[in-house]
């Protein structure tokens, strides 16, 4: 196993312990932000969650652009449902699309967000299991998943 690999593992299982022991939901969403910028490197994130201010929503994408910031991905954090939570915006330095892996760990992150936010929302659930939307296999992005 990797180094990269072990660094998502430990991010990955310190984030599950925070969420299992009700941390704040801003604190968790950050962490699971930070994980991921982390692992991609050059990027920044930020989770919105559904009836969030649009209009604030549109200022921070409106600054990302005045700092030279491209949209590098924006996914949709679905509860296991399918039912809309927010979503996760991804801003690069580069005019560039994310990398198979680099889907495979914002199809995690998205995973991670619905969790916590779930856990939020219904605080007496059991936390699900983390399952991955598509294959490893499949070249197309996530129908939820908008790239740049």
């Amino acid at each position: 196993m990797t180094e990269h690999h072990r660094f998502m593992l430990r991010a990955e299982e310190q984030i599950l312990q925070s969420i299992s022991v009700r941390a704040p939901l801003p604190e968790l969403l950050n962490s699971i932000c930070s994980a991921l910028d982390c692992q991609i490197g050059n990027v920044v994130s930020l989770v919105s969650l559904l009836g969030d201010d649009a209009t604030e929503l549109a200022t921070i994408a409106g600054n990302a652009n005045l700092f030279g910031l491209y949209t590098f991905c924006s996914a949709g954090v679905l509860d296991e449902n399918q039912e809309p939570l927010g979503s996760l915006d991804t801003y690069c330095c580069l005019p560039r699309r994310p990398s198979m892996v680099e889907f495979q760990l914002i199809e995690r992150a998205t995973c991670l967000a619905a969790i916590a936010i779930n856990r939020h929302k219904h605080p007496h659930r059991d936390m699900p299991r983390i399952r991955s939307r598509r294959s490893v296999t499949e070249q197309a992005p996530n129908p939820a998943v908008y790239v740049n």
